[in-house]
This record gives C-alpha cells, sequence and structure tokens, in this order.
C-alpha cells in the first residue's frame, strides 16, 4: 500500500478536519491554556490544516481532469 493511501485512511476527511481545526482556533482564541497546551493545540491546528489543504488539492484535480474530458469532447464534436 502506498504511503498516500495508508494516510488518507488515517487522516480525517476534509468535514472532519475542518470542523476540529475550528475547535482548535476556538481554543486557542478562548486562551486560558498552558503553554505546553497552546503549543499541542496548534501542532494539531497546523496538521488540520494540512490535511484540509491536501484534500482541496486533490478535488481540485479531479475537478480539472474532468473540465479536461469536457474540453476534448466538445473540441471533437
Amino acid at each position: 500500500m502506498s504511503s498516500e493511501a495508508s494516510q488518507q485512511e488515517t487522516s480525517p476527511g476534509y468535514e472532519a478536519a475542518r470542523d476540529e481545526l475550528v475547535e482548535v482556533v476556538r481554543k486557542l482564541e478562548a486562551g486560558g491554556l498552558s503553554l505546553e497546551d497552546s503549543l499541542a493545540l496548534w501542532e494539531r491546528g497546523e496538521a488540520l490544516a494540512k490535511t484540509c489543504e491536501q484534500h482541496l488539492a486533490g478535488a481540485r484535480e479531479r475537478i480539472d481532469a474532468a473540465l479536461a474530458v469536457v474540453e476534448e469532447d466538445v473540441s471533437q464534436a
């Protein structure tokens, strides 16, 4: 199994990552956390943001591929 496939199995889907990221930001903005807890939340937020970016990049690739097929079909018509 490729590392990308195993990463997708262990990382949350876009919506779950986005929702958890919103919660992380809310906790950080509320304050009152220890430095260690704040750093741990920040690191988790960075990882979640990266996961969201990867999901969005994958969606963009799928859209681009679908549009390329449509454009090819139109140009051959």
